[in-house]
């Protein structure tokens, strides 16, 4: 049958570098450092009347764009209903006009 064929590790060529060897070193222990001063609390946030005027703007934009797709998306769900009643109908009336010529 089909065996596959095994890769085999090419050995290294150019330099090699012999492993570094670590010595371990003593830890002396530093003097104690005072903990951090606090970070000042965050700084409250002045909205200027153009700066509310843009943020007012900008909803209102972003509500106007959400409504018209959504709007878009129930027109579209109602003209596909419309389509399949109107489909609907007309296959029930061609059955209907195909039973009574038998």
């Amino acid at each position: 049958m089909l065996r596959p064929k095994i890769p085999t590790m090419p050995t290294p060529t150019g330099h090699v570098t012999p492993p570094v060897v670590v010595e371990p070193t003593a830890v002396v222990p530093a003097a104690q450092t005072p903990p951090p001063a606090p970070a000042p609390s965050r700084s409250v946030v002045q909205l200027t009347p153009g700066t509310a005027l843009a943020l007012v703007g900008g909803g209102t934009a972003v509500v106007l764009v959400v409504g018209a797709v959504l709007v878009s998306m129930l027109l579209a769900v109602a003209i596909t209903g419309v389509s399949v009643a109107v489909c609907a109908v007309v296959l029930r009336s061609l059955l209907a006009s195909e039973t009574k010529r038998c």
